[in-house]
C-alpha cells in the first residue's frame, strides 16, 4: 500500500504525528517542535487523553493520536475475557473522544471507529492493537487523499504568482495545498500569522511550507491588517475545528477577526474541510476555554506580572456572511447551502 503522507514535510509522516507499538504510543510533542523533537510517551490510554487536552498534538493530530489510544487500550486489557476487553476498548473510546470539548462530535465517530475495529478483531482471534494501527494507517491514508482533493479546489483560487495568508496550522491542508501549488509550478509567497498563545503558526505551519519549498514570512498576530493591506495579499485560508450546516466556521481564536479584516478589504477567506451532521446549527459548538496563564507568557518564559490575569477562549465562531466558501473534497460550497455537500458524499472530512 503506497502511503499518501509520502513526500510530504516530516510533521506529516504518520509515524511522526502519533504511533502505536510494544505497548506504548508516542505522540510528537507539538509544544517544543521544531526547536525540538521529542516525543512523549503514553504507556496508557488515559495518558493519551491527557497529551490530547494538553495539546502536545493539536489540529488533525488528535485523530491520529486517538486512534492510537484506543490501539493502547486493547493492549492493556489483552488478558482479560473476551466480554471484559470489549467493555474496557468501549469505555476508553469513548473517554478518550472526550480530551476537548469543541471536538468531541468528530473524535466520537472516529474513536467509535477504531472500537468497532478492535472488537471484531477480537471475535476473530487476532491481534486488536495491531488491527486498529493498519486500520489508522488506511484511515489516515483515505483522510490524506481526500484533503489533497480539497487542496485542488482551494488551489484553484490561489494565483499564479502572489500572497497568500494562513491561520493557525491547518494541518494536512497545508502539506497538500504546498504539494498541489509546487505541482502547478506556482510562485506563492506564504505569510503565516504566529497564532498566540501556543505558536502553531510559527512552530508548525511556517515549518511545513518552508520544508515544502515556498517563500515563507512570518509575521505576529496584531500585525495582520497591515500586512493585508500593504503586501497586498490575495487570499486568506484557514482549516475548521468544526463547520456548522447553518455556515458558521469555528476554528483557532483569531480566525473571527482576520475574516472581518478580510471582508472589508476585499480579500477573500476560505475555510477548508467539511460541515458536520453533529452540529446542525452554531449551537451545538462549545467554546473550549483553556487555562489563561498561557495567556500572561510566550514560550515558558512570563511576560506579564504576577496577579494579571489572562484569558484564553482557544478558538472562535466565524459567521457565515464573512466566508468567501467552504473548500471541500467535493468542491467549493456557500456556507449557507452546506446541506448540498451530503448529496455528493454521506462521509464528513477530517482535516
Amino acid at each position: 500500500m503506497e502511503r499518501k503522507d509520502k513526500g510530504l514535510a516530516f510533521l506529516l509522516q504518520y509515524e511522526n504525528v502519533a504511533w502505536y507499538e510494544n505497548g506504548e504510543v508516542r505522540i510528537l510533542d507539538r509544544r517544543v517542535y521544531p526547536t525540538k523533537i521529542s516525543f512523549v510517551i503514553c504507556k496508557t490510554h488515559l495518558e493519551v487523553k491527557q497529551a490530547i487536552t494538553d495539546m502536545v498534538t493539536q489540529s488533525a493530530g488528535p485523530y491520529t493520536a486517538a486512534t492510537m489510544g484506543v490501539a493502547l487500550a486493547a493492549y492493556e486489557c489483552k488478558d482479560l475475557s473476551k466480554e471484559e476487553q470489549k467493555a474496557y476498548i468501549l469505555k476508553a473510546a469513548d473517554s478518550i473522544a472526550h480530551a476537548r470539548p469543541t471536538t468531541v462530535v468528530r473524535m466520537k465517530k472516529l474513536c467509535d471507529r477504531s472500537a468497532g475495529i478492535a472488537l471484531k478483531a477480537i471475535d476473530a482471534g487476532i491481534d486488536a492493537s495491531q488491527a486498529v494501527v493498519d486500520n489508522s494507517v488506511e484511515f489516515n491514508n483515505l483522510r490524506y487523499a481526500k484533503m489533497e482533493k480539497v487542496a485542488e479546489y482551494l488551489v484553484d483560487m490561489f494565483p499564479k504568482k502572489g500572497k497568500v495568508m494562513t491561520q493557525c496550522y491547518g494541518e494536512t491542508i497545508v502539506g497538500m495545498m504546498c504539494k498541489i501549488a509546487k505541482k502547478r509550478n506556482l510562485d506563492i509567497h506564504f505569510f503565516v500569522p504566529e497564532t498566540r498563545p501556543y505558536f502553531q503558526g510559527a512552530k508548525l505551519t511556517a515549518t511545513v511550507i518552508y520544508e515544502m519549498g515556498f517563500e515563507i514570512t512570518l509575521i505576529t498576530d496584531n500585525m495582520v491588517a497591515l500586512v493585508m493591506q500593504r503586501e497586498k495579499i490575495d487570499l486568506i485560508t484557514s482549516a475548521a475545528d468544526a463547520i456548522s450546516l447553518d455556515g458558521y466556521v469555528c476554528n483557532k481564536i483569531g480566525t473571527f477577526q482576520y475574516a472581518i479584516v478580510a471582508k472589508s478589504m476585499g480579500i477573500p477567506y476560505f475555510a477548508t474541510g467539511g460541515p458536520d451532521k453533529g452540529h446542525p446549527t452554531v449551537d451545538t459548538v462549545k467554546i473550549e476555554m483553556r487555562d489563561p496563564e498561557y495567556v500572561c507568557q510566550a514560550m515558558g518564559v512570563r511576560t506579564a506580572r504576577e496577579g494579571v490575569k489572562g484569558y484564553y477562549p482557544s478558538f472562535d465562531i466565524t459567521p457565515p456572511h464573512l466566508v468567501s466558501g467552504i473548500v471541500t473534497d467535493k468542491g467549493i460550497f456557500s456556507p449557507y447551502d452546506l446541506k448540498r455537500y451530503f448529496e455528493f458524499s454521506d462521509e464528513e472530512v477530517f482535516a
